[in-house]
Parts: C-alpha cells; structure tokens; sequence
C-alpha cells in the first residue's frame, strides 16, 4: 500500500497537471460575423467562468473529461450551450444569435408560433423585460406603450380595458356585461377586468392583438385581446431576484426560483411584492391614501417526458390590501335644475362650508373610510401533444375572484351618499381544446372548441345614505316637499342586493392560411357561439325612520325601493372573418380584412330605475347583444435592415352598442346598461421601430380615432342638462334623455401618441462585463370624453407623460434609476357625476411625479 501511494499521487498530480493544461480557446461572434466584447463564457454545472476581451477572444480551463459543456452568454443575445467533444489547438468559433431582433419577434396570436411580421393582424409585441423597464409592472401602465389602448380605473372592479375605444362600458362597471377585451395568460381566459390589476409575474412576452377575435381564441372578442405567455420552468437550477426603491416608500420586491426536480420535470416559484404610501390625503381622518399593497405568488411544474408532449401545471394567486382609491372633487357644474337644487344651495341649507375645488392638491375630506380589498387566482392545465406537422392543446383552467369594497359616494364630508360596497365572488371554469399546424406546405390552420361557465355573485351589496341626504333627493324645485326633512326619516336608510349570474358560453371556431397562388393568402375563419344566462336579482330596503305613515314610505321609497325579478336568456351567433394577404418577400406583407363578431347579451345587476309609480322597469332589466362589422387594411413592412414600419387603417360598425347610462335616480348609483343603435370607430395607426446594432433602439407609434355615436336616440342626459324641460303637447315637461346621435364616444382620444429611445455602450461595472444604457419614453393622448353622452363638464383634458431611465445591464446583472412623469404633470384619467346628478362631480388622478433605482441579479449553474 505503502508503494502504492505515490504512483497515485504522481497520477494525480499528472491528471491535474492536464486538465489545467488543456484550456478551451475561441472567439465570440454574432450572425453577422461581428465579434462580440466581454461575453461571459462558463463551464456548465461548475463556478469556472471567464469574460472574453475587446476582440471576442477567450481562453479558459476547463478541468473537465470529454465531452462537457460550455456556456455563452452575453446582453442582448440568447444564451447558448456548445458541446466540446474535442480539444483542438486553433480557436474555435462560437456564434451568438440575438435575442430581440426586430424582425425575428415571435409571436402565438395565431396559436402557433409565428414571425411576428408575417402575421396579417395588427399586433403589438413587448417583451417582459421590456415592460419591467419601462415600469410598467401591470397592464395600467401599457397604455403608455400602446396608443390603440385605453384603461381606465376607478377601481380594481371599476375597470375599462378598451382597443380603440371599444370593449367595455366607460365608467362603473356593471357585472351583467361581458368585456369586449379578451385578457389571456398562459392560454387562460380571464373574464372579469378586475385580472387587469394584478402585478406581473415572470411575464416572456405581451401581444396586444387590436380589432375582433373569435375564429383564434376560445373567447369571443369585439374589440381585440392581450396574450400574455410567462416564462416556463427549466431543468438548469436558476434563481433571480429584483428589488426597487422610490419615493412615496414604494418598495418592490420580485424573486424567482426554477430547477429540475425529476428527469424530464422542473419545478418554479415566482414571489412578487409591492408597497407604496398613497399620494392623497385625508385631512379628515388624517391618512393617506391610493397606495399599493400588493402580494402576488405563482408556482409551476412543466413535465417533458418527450419533443412530442408538454404539460404545464400553474396556479397563482393575488392579493391586494391598498389605502383604497378615491375620487376627487374636481368641480361643481351648474345644471338646468332650479336655484334651490343646485349643489351651492343644497350644502349651504345644510350649513356645510363649500367644498374645497382643488383637485391637484391630493386632498379629500371624505368621513367613510375607502376599502378596496381583492383577492385574485386560480389553477390551469396546459397540455401539448405533436401530431403530425401540428399541435393539440387542451387548456383546462379554474379561476376566481373575491371583492370587498367600501366607498364613501358622495365625495365629500356630507353624510349623503354615505356608503358604497360592492361585494362580489367569482368563480369560473373553461376548457379549450385545438388543434394547429399545417395541413401541407400551402395549407395550415386552427381548429378548436371552447367552453366557459361562471358563477358571478353580488353579496349584500350595500348603497346606505345618512342624515343629510334628505335635502338631495327632493324633486320639488321650491322646497315644498317639508316632509322630507322628518328627523331621522333617511338616517341610515339603504338597500342591500343579492344577485347571482350563471353564465354559459360555448363555441366552435376554425381558420385557415391557404397559400392559393404564390405569395398570396387566403385566411377564411368561421365562429358558432352559445350564450346562456340565468338571473336572480333580489334588492331589499333596510334603515331609516321606522314608521306607518304612507306619505312618510312613499318618500323613502322614492330614493330606494325594493327589486327583485329572474330571468333566463339565451342567443346564438354564427360570425367569421376572411383576409386577403399578400407576401411577396420578407420585407413585405400586405393585408384585408372583413370580419364579423358579437357580444354576448347583458343583464342589468346594478339597480333598475322605476317608473311612473315607482315599480322597477323590467324592460331594461336585459340589454341586446352587439354586433360588429369591421373592415381593415394592413401594410407590414421591413425598409430598412433593423427596422419595421406597420400601418392599419380601420372601420368598424357596432349595432346595439352596449354603453352604461348612469341616472339621476339614486337607487341606480351604479349605472344601468343601454343599447345605443349604432356607433362607428375609424381611425389610422402607425408604428415602428429601429435598431441599429446595439447601440441604438428607437419606437414610435401614433393613433387616430374617431369614434362617435352613429344614432342614440335615447341618451342620458349629461350632468350640465340635468332638470333640462322641453314643450311637449304644449306643456313644459322635465325630460331624462336626449338624442346623442353624431356625439363623440366617451374614453377615445383623437391622438395616442408614444415614443421611446434607448442608447446603450458597452462597459464594465465591478468586473461584469455589460452596457452602460440611457433610456427614455414619452406619450401623449389628446382630450377625451368621460361621461356616456358628450357632456361640456366631463372633458378630460389632454395631457403628456415622460419617462426615463439611466444605468448597466448585462446578462446575469442589472442596475438603474428611473423616473416616472417626470414634469409631475397634473392630469385626470376620468371624471364622474356624483350619484344624484346635482353639480358635483370628482375625477380619478394620474400619478404624480415618482422616482426610485431597481437592482436585478440572475444565478444560474
């Protein structure tokens, strides 16, 4: 043994000796050539790693037995594995392809995996990272990004998430309406716009898909859908972190832990936290709020038993505790009421000071805390199966909502309208199944079924008034109606609604891409749909002076009375689309468009105004379906190498345009939905993008829209017209309602404009080898309309944003500042009548100005 030891030294030594002798020599390039600076090269599942230098050359030992693998990575390309089978004494070459080459953008819009360019449908692409950078960590802040969408929050529940300005009703949202925005992630249907809040979690890649979708998607849309896909998990342990600091205490924490678990089984857990102070506050109960509190979490499992068969198993979950979000008083409007209804007169009767009109200085004086608390989720099955030149998916997902509101509706210190809640659960199911591929090489397609089922719950929904609101609610214009002021006769009176909708929708849907002469396309698509839904609606009165006095409940029943009916509707649809496109090369594709689609029918869970003798009307109680036409046409070009230029211009009909008509009647403070006969959106989109190496990255894009109100015979009146009398049968009558007909669509501004830039050079910072980047974006949306009929009031102004940023990134390692709304620009995203319609009105604020660094570290082995 004795002898025996130094032989195994000696060989130790040996084998040491050549494993440090035996170093792996090469140079760095890209596609074209280039030699690629200070990529980072490392021997796989070990720490030994190496930076290549100016010319692209590295060396490094690899200690290592034949064959193993080394790693290449480098900003802004994909990170690569290279075998070594054999050491060589010349260098070897290693190419790197880049990762965000404008005209190699994939995309699944089509439900395979496409160049974006040689899609014939207007689509927008961000990348995840992409988004994170520019701050926009929910889908809020994308319509900085996309000129073509509008999001409009109150909110969490009260959210509208428009293309082009259609999709949903501007304003309160009622829960019997469908949304025209189809909201995907990973495959999954989102339906309601509450999904819209959440922050994101390991997002790849976002498409904004404008114009109706029905012969791609599970879910019929009218309006267009953003397809969110996240990153999957991966064998190779991999962990990230991020952390950002700002001003008003914003705090953000992002981790993300991925690896394998089994052979052909990784695993992943996402974490995603985020804080911030609010930024108005109450000088009445001496607190902030609009702040964020924010939890997210979302875990996978991704099983490859084989390249023919994928499964991916997600569940996730959100939960937000913000200091609520409420509105400010913007103004107070005269109306068409008489001098003793007016807001001024109303507060002085009841010895109030006037309120203070100073929405920019963030501060209320509200006396009923804001709550908007909900919790979000749910657990989906993805499962891909290679047939053929194709793929079947099946998309098997639950999800659900939960809702607890409390708002203080009267905006002020008043006890008016002194409690707002509602509370709602959500649950929903859905199943897709499709197929897509190509059938031969001049024919491919999708074919596919689609179900969902929902249970939408409205729990003791709560609208309470207090002592003061017996001086809003009078009808006589001279204060005639003394008995409306009996102490205690409103004090504490409300009603409470329990509603629940049952909802079926289920759908055939098939496309095809067939090449019938060279380079040119016909992509015929064809969609049956079946609506079911079943009602129960069920408002009871509660509170106020408990009395027997007939004039005394006539008067309480004038401001909230008790509802209830059932109903049960159905509609089928049979609608489809076909484009013409024309691809003559790679830098050229021409496209037209016809297409067809609708929404389903609505029903009314938000309270129904009453009629002549105070009964509720029942012919409102359920809404039409919509019905689209549309007419697109579509240049997608690539002028030069590195850059895209894409323009669409678009047409698009509506008839029984579903629209939310908020009333002057009190038991109706959410709005109640309407069909306006018909409305017409047009409009012009241009965008493009430039990227010269890497140095140097420029987008632009620019809407214009027009959207109007072809014929609305019965349009609420807006705020300023309230108490409006005309002659009728020569005596002088108070109406409710007016002919809107050629009047603007609320949400749509003319102009949406956006921008951006980013110049970056390459460097080191604490021996990472990466970019040193300056970044900017800006935006801009012209005036727009934010009440249901055009009202000369509620014009929200236009107003410009500009951002920035400044700092290194490289592959594994990034640092920067940034700054949001840099001017600190004042601005509205929506005003709103004060339920009543008596003068006031509030308005819901842009962000001010905030600023803060973010720190991102990637580990990988």
């Amino acid at each position: 043994m004795k002898k025996s030891l130094p032989i195994i030294f000696f060989l130790l030594f040996i084998t040491g000796a050549i494993f440090a002798q035996s170093p792996v020599t090469g140079i760095i390039k890209g596609a074209n050539g280039a030699k690629i600076p200070h990529a980072t090269v490392k021997i796989r599942g070990t720490n030994t790693a190496v930076v290549a230098d100016e010319n692209g050359a590295f060396s490094i030992n690899a200690k290592q037995e034949l064959p193993f693998y080394i790693q290449v990575s480098s900003v802004g390309y994909k990170p690569q594995d290279f075998q070594i089978i054999k050491l060589q004494d010349t260098p070897i070459e290693l190419v790197l392809v880049e990762s965000d080459l404008l005209d190699e953008i994939v995309v699944t819009s089509r439900r395979r995996s496409e160049v974006l360019q040689d899609v014939p449908i207007p689509i927008t692409v961000i990348g995840g990272q992409a988004a994170e950078n520019s701050g926009a960590f929910n889908v809020n802040r994308l319509k900085e990004l996309v000129p073509s969408v509008q999001l409009y929050a109150s909110n969490a529940r009260n959210t509208t998430l428009n293309i082009r300005g259609l999709g949903s009703t501007f304003g309160l949202t009622n829960d019997g309406i469908d949304p025209g925005v189809g909201f995907y992630v990973d495959g999954v249907y989102h339906a309601r716009p509450a999904a819209t809040s959440t922050d994101f979690l390991d997002i790849e890649q976002i498409e904004v898909i404008r114009g109706p979708q029905g012969t791609l998607f599970g879910k019929n849309t009218t309006a267009g859908a953003f397809n969110i896909t996240t990153t999957k998990p991966t064998q190779t342990p991999s962990a990230k972190v991020e952390l950002s600091v700002g001003n008003y205490n914003f705090l953000q924490a992002k981790t993300s832990v991925s690896g394998g678990l089994a052979k052909n089984l990784a695993a992943k857990i996402s974490i995603s936290g985020t804080q911030r102070d609010g930024t108005i506050w109450n000088t009445r109960e001496e607190r902030k709020y609009s702040g964020q509190n924010n939890l997210g979490f979302k875990s996978q499992l991704y099983y490859t038993p084989s390249d023919r068969l994928k499964i991916l198993l997600s569940g996730d979950v959100s939960v937000q505790h913000p200091a609520g979000y409420p509105l400010v008083i913007a103004g107070v409007a005269t109306t068409e009421r008489s001098a003793y209804r007016q807001y001024a007169k109303i507060v002085s009767d009841l010895g109030y000071q006037q309120p203070k009109i100073d929405p920019f200085s963030r501060e209320i004086n509200t006396n009923t805390p804001w709550r908007h608390n909900q919790s979000i989720g749910g657990i989906s099955l993805n499962v891909d199966y290679k047939i053929g030149n194709g793929t079947l998916t099946s998309t098997t997902a639950w999800r659900f909502w939960n809702w607890d509101p409390t708002n203080d509706r009267d905006f002020s210190e008043l006890a008016a309208l002194t409690k707002s809640q509602g509370n709602s659960r959500h649950d929903q199911y859905s199943q897709e199944v499709r197929y897509a591929g190509n059938i031969t090489d001049k024919l491919s397609g999708v074919v596919g079924v689609f179900a969902l089922a929902q249970n939408l719950k409205g729990l003791a929904q709560t609208e309470e008034v207090g002592k003061d609101q017996w001086r809003f609610v009078q009808t006589s214009n001279t204060g005639s109606q003394a008995l409306y002021s009996t102490p205690g006769l409103l004090d504490g009176y409300g009603i409470k609604t329990n509603s629940t909708i049952k909802s079926l929708s289920a759908a055939v849907f098939a496309q095809v891409d067939w090449e019938f002469l060279t380079h040119f396309h016909v992509l015929p698509g064809l969609r049956y749909t079946y609506d079911k839904k079943d009602v129960d609606y069920d408002r009871v009165t509660y509170g106020g002076l408990q009395t027997n006095d007939a004039a005394l409940l006539a008067l309480k029943a004038a401001v909230y009375s008790n509802q209830q009916f059932t109903t049960s509707v159905d509609n089928n649809n049979l609608s489809g689309n076909l484009t013409v496109s024309y691809r003559p090369n790679a830098n050229l594709n021409v496209y037209g468009t016809f297409s067809t689609a609708y929404k389903p029918v609505g029903v009314n869970v938000g309270g129904l105004p009453t009629t002549s003798t105070g009964a509720a009307d029942l012919s409102v109680a359920v809404v039409k379906p919509e019905y689209v036409q549309h007419y697109e046409l579509g240049l997608k070009t690539r002028p030069v190498r590195g850059g895209l230029l894409n323009v669409t211009a678009f047409d698009t009909d509506i008839k029984d345009y579903q629209t939310n008509v908020q009333s002057p009647q009190l038991g109706v403070n959410r709005g109640y939905l309407a069909n306006a006969e018909k409305v017409n959106v047009k409009g012009l989109e241009i965008d493009g993008t430039y990227q010269l190496e890497r140095f140097l990255t420029l987008n632009a894009a620019v809407a214009y829209l027009d959207g109007k109100y072809v014929k609305f015979t019965n349009a609420p009146l807006p705020l300023e017209e309230t108490g409006h009398t005309e002659i009728i049968n020569g005596t002088a009558t108070q109406v409710a309602f007016k002919d809107a007909s050629g009047g603007r669509l609320p949400g749509i501004s003319k102009w949406n404009i956006s921008g951006g830039s980013e110049f970056s050079l390459p460097g080191t910072l604490a021996t990472k080898a990466g970019r040193f980047f300056i970044a900017a974006d800006a935006s801009y949306r012209s005036d727009y309309s934010s009440n249901p009929t055009p009202s000369n009031v509620l014009v929200v102004k236009g107003y410009g944003l500009f951002n920035a940023r400044l700092g290194f990134k490289s592959d594994k390692f990034s640092v920067f500042v940034w700054s949001r709304n840099i001017g600190n620009r004042n601005y509205f995203e929506q005003l709103q009548a004060a339920a009543g319609n008596s003068g006031l009105y509030a308005g819901v604020l842009g962000d001010p100005r905030t600023f803060g660094a973010t720190l991102r570290y990637a580990f990988s082995n």
